[in-house]
């Protein structure tokens, strides 16, 4: 590859073309990591769009490989928890095979970091409503973890990123609160939310830690690079570079 970055270069696949959280990824990765950011056109968030949109992921990989990237990130959750854990895992081993370079998905990636934090047990919120729910939480009951709600706020798919962070703030703790004396964590399914600002409000208020995908994308892609430059402000996951 003609250009570089002397920490190592990430390529990522985003599954949408909306603004906010590849912006996010760039301001908190430390200095010296580069980003090549590639695009599907996912608008309406439906399972049929996420079953055909796993298909497309690969084109981008190909192209990607080709430029020798340190690593290949096809971000979105959505799309390959619908394989379930298994068929995603079956699908990214072929691609490594194939591509000769390391992949990791959003999934995987949230698994590695509900270990790392030694979290068991959780709740999960989404911006997603409906029976696409059950599927994201058997994906992680499949993982090994037990999933005490996976409860999504009703709002279109293309306008998530117009919810205050206050609101959802208010939607997790709720959810939360159910579980309270059980939950060893929280989870937040899906980059499209812009609610890094609450995540460290979340974790001081309600006492455990809060998995967000962008966070947990800098922490691995960090580990992933062999770079351990903690951050603060974004959860203790990253703050403290947990090891995982």
């Amino acid at each position: 590859m003609a250009f570089t970055s002397w920490r190592g270069v990430v390529g990522a696949i985003k599954p949408t073309m909306r603004p906010g959280s590849l912006e996010e990824l760039i301001r908190i990765l430390p200095e010296g990591i580069g980003l090549i950011p590639l695009f599907l056109d996912i608008q309406k968030g439906s399972k049929r769009e996420f079953d055909r949109g796993v298909k497309q992921y690969e084109p981008l990989i190909e192209t990607l490989a080709e430029k020798k990237v340190d690593l290949i990130h096809p971000e979105g959750a959505p799309p390959f928890m619908v394989l379930g854990h298994k068929g995603e895992a079956k699908l990214v081993k072929a691609w490594e095979k194939k591509y000769k370079v390391p992949v990791f998905t959003s999934g995987t990636n949230h698994v590695r970091a509900l270990k790392a934090l030694d979290i068991k047990r959780f709740v999960g919120a989404s911006y997603f409503t409906g029976p696409i729910n059950n599927t994201f939480a058997n994906y992680f009951v499949d993982a090994g973890f037990n999933v005490l709600g996976m409860n999504g706020i009703d709002v279109a798919f293309e306008e998530v990123g117009l919810l205050s962070s206050e609101v959802v703030y208010a939607h997790v703790k709720k959810t939360f609160l159910k579980h309270r004396k059980t939950a060893q964590g929280i989870y937040l399914l899906g980059s499209g939310w812009r609610v890094l600002n609450i995540i460290d409000t979340l974790e001081e208020d309600l006492g455990v830690p809060v998995i967000h995908p962008v966070p947990a994308r800098c922490w691995e892609i960090q580990h992933r690079l062999s770079v351990n430059q903690p951050v603060k402000g974004y959860g203790r996951l990253l703050a403290e570079m947990i090891p995982g």
